[in-house]
């Protein structure tokens, strides 16, 4: 999208150097005005970190296969836990992973913890590991650290050794005390050392993996240099190739920031094909999705983050809304979610934190709707949807999805419809009308549907709850189908002639109980008939029945009293429940 060149809201990056100051000169459609916030204590990154690309292709670029995706939750999602895991805990968790269908999962970081040292060796011992799953084990570029490492994956099958430095200025100057030369003298070390270890385990398939952390505050020169100098020393191959993994540790910019940051190194990387190009954004400007689907256009191949979105500070970036961000663009994610929530229950059980209700795909709440025009458009989509899958013969799960707002069918990631649509005092009759024909059989006609939506919204109003849709149906049953004064204790209807029906019965009202009969063209208005006769003068303004499950139900608008009103009644007899409507209808007007 290309943005106005008058528009204050952006800017581009080189008219960012040229201005010592963003403008704050008003314009008229917009009131808001400078805030008492301390904005000048922080710097742009534009100040911070030189981003080379300036033909960028990213943005036509398309996914077409998912990447390569790398659970990191045994390790970085778990050392952000208050309480970290325990092994059953991680196992249960790995279990999970496995069972999803990721094909390699970083299980820990066996140098920092007897927890997770002892945790890799469980996965030795038990033969945890699949054969086509290969662990990812993380280490600091320090020898005693990096031998510890390799105690761990002892008997392995195969295995990545990921080691990690940061390689930022502020990082370099603040935390190291080393200048870009002792870093590189560093990782040098600490990789021959592993290359050393690797050729000693003679009963492991050892691949390396680098991450130059806080990746999106370092010179890119720098990272180029110490990323293709790893590349030359593990002698990288297509058929044993090095992972180069691009943290954005914290977060400075917008997402197409980081996607020229990838491009960059995606364009200039030594022994591309050797090389497997690897990002783990984190979140913390809310922008971690955005930043890994990009980064994925950019030529990133694989991506790193947790399942719902955990890890330090805002987290990690999301696994589960990146896969079924693709799903949803028709692209198979390679991960099975169809139980969505089965895998948020474990996550919350093994993290101890529970997934927000809001939470995208895997929320409680993320595919109901309480908004009335919402529902109604729900509603009417969901019933199209069965009518092209009855209409073409192709089963409903099957049919391409194209209902209002729902991104993708619930049912795919194992949830029901019920939930779908839930009433409040936000609802419409939309709603309402579609939770009584779901549940209950209760198909509302059109003119019918305003009315029991005030009568709903009356009472949820009164309580400021949901209404469930048991308690939609008691609603229902006792505003249009509650018995009154007046009562019929007998009745009968013959068809005298073509066209001519008699209507005979006993009728009470109030204290009085009188024979009476009526004539008619059909069987309601001979019943109409015979109201009049003892003294209810009644008019059917409009009239609906349907059968479903070998049951009636009729509902009826009736003028009476001088007042217009709707009754509803369910029989097993079509013509029980039509008589029993407009008797209904009377009582309410008489009320």
């Amino acid at each position: 999208m290309t943005t106005p060149a008058t528009s204050p809201a952006a800017t581009t990056a080189a008219s960012h150097r040229a201005t010592t100051a963003p403008t704050t000169t008003p314009v008229p459609w917009n009131p808001q005005r400078p805030s008492p916030m301390p904005h000048h204590r922080y710097r742009p990154f534009q100040d911070r970190v030189d981003v080379p690309v300036t033909e960028r292709t990213w943005p036509s670029a398309r996914v077409e296969r998912a990447p390569l995706w790398v659970p990191v939750d045994l390790r970085d999602g778990n050392q952000a836990l208050a309480e970290p895991m325990d092994t059953p805990r991680k196992r249960r968790f790995f279990d999970l992973l496995v069972g999803t269908g990721f094909k390699e999962i970083e299980v820990g970081y066996p140098s920092a913890s007897r927890t997770d040292f002892d945790f890799v060796r469980h996965l030795v011992t038990t033969d945890a590991v699949p054969d086509d799953v290969t662990p990812v084990v993380f280490t600091p570029a320090r020898p005693e650290l990096i031998d510890r490492t390799f105690e761990s994956i002892a008997g392995l099958p195969r295995a990545v050794v990921h080691l990690y430095i940061a390689t930022s200025p502020v990082w370099r100057d603040v935390v190291l005390g080393r200048d870009r030369g002792e870093v590189w003298r560093t990782v040098r070390e600490a990789a021959e050392r592993m290359a050393r270890r690797a050729e000693a385990a003679r009963d492991s398939h050892v691949r390396f993996q680098f991450s130059p952390e806080t990746y999106n505050l370092t010179e890119p020169d720098f990272v180029l240099e110490l990323c293709d100098g790893l590349t030359r020393l593990w002698d990288a191959s297509p058929d044993r190739p090095v992972t180069h993994n691009l943290p954005a540790t914290v977060e400075i910019a917008t997402p197409n920031v980081y996607a020229d940051q990838i491009e960059y190194m995606h364009r200039h990387l030594a022994r591309r094909d050797s090389v497997i190009l690897s990002v783990h954004p984190h979140n913390d400007r809310g922008t971690g999705v955005a930043c890994a689907e990009l980064a994925v256009l950019a030529g990133a191949q694989r991506v790193e983050g947790c399942l719902f979105g955990n890890g330090e500070r805002t987290g990690n970036v999301d696994l589960v809304t990146l896969a079924l961000n693709l799903y949803a663009q028709g692209v198979d994610p390679m991960v099975d979610f169809g139980d969505i929530d089965a895998v948020r229950d474990t996550v919350e059980h093994c993290n101890r934190l529970p997934v927000h209700p809001r939470h995208p795909y895997g929320g409680d709440l993320v595919y109901t709707a309480f908004s009335g025009t919402h529902q109604d458009a729900i509603s009417k989509g969901l019933a199209r949807h069965a009518r092209r899958a009855a209409e073409s013969g192709v089963p409903a799960e099957r049919l391409p999805w194209e209902v209002p707002y729902l991104p993708i069918d619930p049912a795919d990631v194992g949830r029901s419809y019920e939930a779908v649509i839930r009433v409040n005092s936000q609802s419409g009759k939309g709603g309402v009308a579609h939770l009584l024909r779901t549940h209950h059989g209760i198909d509302l006609p059109e003119r019918m549907r305003p009315d029991f939506s005030r009568v709903v919204q009356e009472a949820t109003d009164d309580s400021g709850r949901e209404a469930t849709p048991k308690e939609l149906y008691e609603l229902f049953a006792a505003t249009y189908m509650a018995e009154g004064d007046v009562r019929l204790h007998d009745w009968s209807i013959h068809q005298e002639a073509p066209g001519v029906h008699r209507f005979v019965c006993t009728l009470q009202s109030g204290d009085r109980v009188g024979d009476h009969e009526g004539t008619g063209t059909g069987p309601l208005s001979a019943f109409v008939d015979a109201l009049a006769g003892a003294g209810h003068q009644v008019d059917i303004v409009d009239f609906a029945e349907h059968k479903a499950d070998g049951e009636s139900t009729a509902y009826a608008e009736c003028r009476s009293n001088d007042t217009t009103v709707w009754g509803a009644a369910r029989a097993a007899s079509a013509l029980t429940a039509s008589v029993e409507a407009v008797l209904s209808a009377v009582n309410r007007a008489l009320r």
